[in-house]
């Protein structure tokens, strides 16, 4: 939640976000967006808000099963709200103070023998000082779509692919072992809760081994990539998003989430 100053919602299934937005409106607006991203998803799932938890909000999140809300507070009302629904009986809501950025950290991993021991992920790049590889540049809609996506892949297990508005996250393709298919399944979630990718930004996590993945997301309406770069099919990568007439910029940055 510290990715965003605006009023943001997230909703987390599986240590993965499912659903991500952003709202100028009101706290209960950002989550109705995010639960529209994947509405089957979230159930049983994790809400996490960047501001307090209001009444209306409460009323919204009554609505559906889920284990666990993060806020930086909750109202009495809203309290009322959720100790009363009959579905959230067990629900736990978390205060969180997120007052402060982020100062880094660790991960651990068990390993035979020991453990691994890594740098939180918590690289960020200015999208507008990135690298424009493409015949086009994003138009400043593209680069808002561009940013955000790019700071929720950093979330999402790799191999990662998201498809995302200026706002809202579309489809997210998460863990897969080969980021096509990744790209495949950002598009069919996509399609499955009525989301339409015409004109969406896509973030990828790593870089593009083959074009087949720049092929799908065109195919299915995106109209600007952001990536990393550095395969050794670069070339062929940049080509295929200029056939199909797509913005396309390098962070110079991977993300890696296992």
């Amino acid at each position: 939640m510290l990715e965003f100053s605006d009023i943001a919602a997230v909703a987390i299934k599986h240590n993965n976000p499912c659903g991500v937005a952003l709202s100028k409106k009101s706290l209960a607006d950002a989550f109705r967006k995010a639960k529209a991203c994947d509405p089957v998803s979230i159930f049983g799932g994790v809400i996490a808000f960047n501001r307090p938890v209001d009444e209306e909000t409460a009323k919204e999140l009554k609505e559906i099963f889920l284990e666990i809300v993060i806020a930086p507070s909750f109202t009495p009302e809203a309290k009322a709200v959720l100790s009363s629904a009959k579905r959230l009986l067990n629900i736990r809501l978390l205060e969180l103070d997120m007052s402060q950025p982020q100062r880094g950290g660790y991960d651990l991993r068990r390993v035979r023998g020991g453990i691994l021991l890594q740098d939180w992920d918590t690289g960020s790049v200015d999208v507008h000082a990135c690298k424009v590889v493409t015949q086009r540049k994003p138009t400043e809609q593209e680069y808002q779509a561009l940013d955000f996506a790019w700071r929720v892949c950093r979330h999402v297990k790799s191999n990662t692919i998201v498809f995302a508005s200026p706002d809202q996250v579309l489809g997210v393709g998460a863990g897969q072992m080969s980021r096509v298919d990744s790209a495949k399944i950002a598009v069919m979630r996509a399609a499955t809760h009525g989301l339409d990718l015409k004109g969406s930004a896509v973030a990828s996590d790593a870089f593009y081994p083959f074009r087949d993945g720049v092929d799908e997301a065109a195919k299915a309406g995106a109209a600007a990539v952001i990536q990393p770069g550095g395969s050794i099919k670069d070339e062929e990568v940049i080509a295929a998003a200029n056939e199909h007439d797509m913005a396309m910029i390098f962070t110079g940055m991977r993300h890696f989430r296992h």
